[in-house]
C-alpha cells in the first residue's frame, strides 16, 4: 500500500513538472497584441529609412484640389529608436513632415508644418495616436491614427480625423489615407523610387 502511494505521488509529480514545462515552452497568447503590432509596424518603417516614395493623389479626383496634378514625394529622412521623420513634398511645397513617435501612450503621428524660414506654421503638430478603427486593429504594415485632443482644439473640424499609413512590401508602395466622420477625405499612393 505504501509503495502504491509513493508511485502515485511520483506519477503526479512527473505530470505536474511536465505541465509546467509545457506552459513555460508555450506561453499563453499575449493580451498585448496591439503593442506587438505597433512595435512591428515601427520596426518595418525603420527599415525604409533612406528610401524615397513618389506618387500622386488618388482621391479626390477633383482638379480644383490643392494637391491635384502635383508630384508627391515622401522621404524617410531620419530614424531613431523612438522617432521616424518623413518629409512629404507636394509639388514645390516642402512645408510638411510626418513624424511617427514611440511614446508611453503608443505610436503617435504628427504633421509638422513649417514656413520657408523653418518657423512653425500656425496650424502644425496635429495628428493622433494609433488605435482601433471601424473594428479593426492595426497591423505590422498598417496603423490607424485617431485625432487627439490637441488636434480637436487646433482644428475643431478635424476632431474625427483618422489617418492611416500603410506599407505594402510586395508592391513596395506607401498609402496615406485620411477619413473624416468615417468618410474618405484624401488618399495618396506612392511607390518606392528605384
Amino acid at each position: 500500500m505504501k509503495q502504491s502511494a509513493k508511485t502515485t505521488l511520483l506519477g503526479l509529480s512527473v505530470i505536474s513538472l511536465t505541465s509546467l514545462s509545457l506552459i513555460s515552452c508555450n506561453p499563453p497568447p499575449s493580451n498585448n497584441f496591439k503593442a506587438d503590432s505597433s512595435t512591428q509596424y515601427f520596426s518595418n518603417l525603420q527599415k525604409l529609412c533612406g528610401k524615397t516614395f513618389v506618387g500622386e493623389t488618388a482621391y479626390p479626383k477633383d482638379p480644383e484640389h490643392d494637391f491635384a496634378g502635383k508630384k508627391l514625394v515622401a522621404y524617410f529622412e531620419s530614424c531613431t529608436n523612438n522617432e521616424i521623420r518623413i518629409p512629404f513634398t507636394v509639388g514645390e511645397d516642402h512645408s510638411r513632415t510626418w513624424i511617427i513617435s514611440r511614446t508611453e501612450k503608443g505610436l503617435l503621428l504628427k504633421h509638422d508644418h513649417r514656413h520657408h524660414d523653418g518657423t512653425p506654421d500656425e496650424i502644425t503638430m496635429y495628428g493622433g495616436y494609433a488605435g482601433d478603427y471601424k473594428g479593426a486593429e492595426g497591423t505590422a504594415l498598417s496603423q490607424n491614427f485617431l485625432a487627439d485632443e490637441h488636434t480637436a482644439q487646433l482644428i475643431p473640424a478635424a476632431s474625427s480625423n483618422v489617418w492611416t499609413l500603410s506599407f505594402d512590401p510586395e508592391k513596395q508602395s506607401l498609402t496615406y489615407n485620411l477619413e473624416r466622420h468615417t468618410k474618405p477625405r484624401y488618399k495618396a499612393t506612392l511607390r518606392v523610387k528605384n
